[in-house]
């Protein structure tokens, strides 16, 4: 499965099977964590055979079932950390269904049970992500159109629009999809306008939305590791 195809096939998954991570498994996501920590400055990690995590009264009420293994997602305090954790977590979720494994993200229904993870001084936990072997592959919510959280039109390139298609296939806390994509056309890397030289790449703006719910700086996160995906990161620069 390609990570493009992950995205269309992921579905969060609160039910799992008792049936352990594989050794070829577990190293493929180690060795992910290992990548994706260096480059986000996160501390994630993988925890296994850990069932005490989603056993309390809020992971019944979250209605997740079976839940053992998990991904404890952490970093240093900071504004952008939520973003940050969404983006490279969604990385990861995304490696995880190309696996044949399934997922869901977790803000608020889980224990936190001392000796399973590592923090360093400064770290805290942005969420959890539990992982393994669904007993379904979930099922697909309803979706905004692209017109409704995007600047998509006749006139923005088609790479754009399958940047906005992948990121409506994001999850995000209760599918709420508080997120926008504006399209900004010809600006070169100084800022300016194209050159002659040629010398520009379109910027594309990704800003959250208000919720009260929260969790949308995490969920611009997800989104925006969509877009990348699959409007390919080489036909633009993040404004």
């Amino acid at each position: 499965m390609t990570i493009l195809e992950a995205i269309n096939a992921r579905h969060s998954v609160r039910a799992y099977k008792d049936e352990p991570l594989t050794d070829e498994v577990v190293k493929a996501l180690e060795e992910k964590i290992t990548e994706l920590n260096r480059d986000g400055h996160l501390h994630m990690q993988l925890i296994l055979n850990e069932p005490k995590a989603f056993q309390g009264i809020l992971a019944k009420y979250g209605k997740f079932r079976g839940v053992k293994n998990y991904i404890v997602v952490a970093g240093r305090k900071a504004d952008d950390l939520d973003e940050r954790a969404g983006y490279y977590g969604e990385h990861l979720v995304l490696l995880a269904q190309a696996l044949g494994l399934n997922t869901c993200w977790v803000g608020l229904s889980y224990s936190k049970v001392p000796g399973t993870y590592i923090l360093e001084e400064g770290e805290t936990i942005a969420c959890y992500i539990a992982i393994g072997y669904g007993e379904t592959q979930g099922v697909a919510h309803k979706v905004k159109t692209a017109e409704q959280v995007s600047s998509v039109s006749d006139d923005t390139p088609s790479w754009f629009r399958k940047g906005v298609e992948a990121a409506l296939l994001a999850p995000t806390a209760v599918n709420q999809q508080k997120f926008y994509f504006n399209y900004v056309p010809e600006v070169s890397k100084n800022g300016g306008h194209a050159d002659s030289t040629g010398d520009s790449r379109p910027l594309v703006q990704a800003r959250k939305g208000f919720s009260l719910i929260g969790y949308t700086k995490m969920d611009l996160g997800i989104a925006k590791c969509h877009f990348e995906i699959g409007a390919g990161k080489d036909n633009f620069e993040w404004a």
